[in-house]
């Protein structure tokens, strides 16, 4: 076998390689999308019987919900979900079992974070310094 042949095989394999992770890609980013669409059907569905339960609710809620509930049944059923029985995860996690942008990860106690008891108030200070490693004239 030739340096071309190889050559051209190695690109043959090299290409069908880079179209197997491409479709990989495009198939993860359609879950997380349906996944996505799924939490703000859910979260319009909680609005409106949170709004229902609590007396705000409208003349046409109940409606609203009857619509939602169908959308989301299709919902699941087109894109092999199960919206009913997520996977369990921290509060504010997403279904990729990431926190959203600007928040704590899941779990992450923000409650006194780098103060010391009696600190209720200040601002934690900050080390810098710069001297990671020892100098060579501090080793001796």
């Amino acid at each position: 076998m030739g340096l071309m042949d190889r050559v051209r095989a190695q690109a043959t394999q090299l290409a069908q390689q880079a179209q197997d992770a491409a479709q990989e890609g495009r198939a993860r980013l359609d879950q997380a999308q349906a996944a996505r669409r799924g939490d703000v059907l859910l979260r319009q569905l909680g609005a409106l019987v949170f709004a229902e339960r609590t007396g705000r609710g409208t003349a046409d809620s109940q409606a609203r919900i009857d619509q939602l509930i169908s959308d989301i049944s299709a919902h699941e059923s087109q894109n092999g979900l199960n919206l009913a029985d997520p996977p369990q995860q921290g509060f504010g996690q997403s279904a990729s079992g990431q926190s959203p942008p600007g928040q704590p990860p899941a779990g992450f106690d923000q409650s006194g974070f780098g103060q010391q008891p009696g600190d209720a108030g200040t601002m934690p200070s900050v080390d810098r310094t710069t001297d990671f490693f020892a100098r060579p004239d501090d080793e001796g």
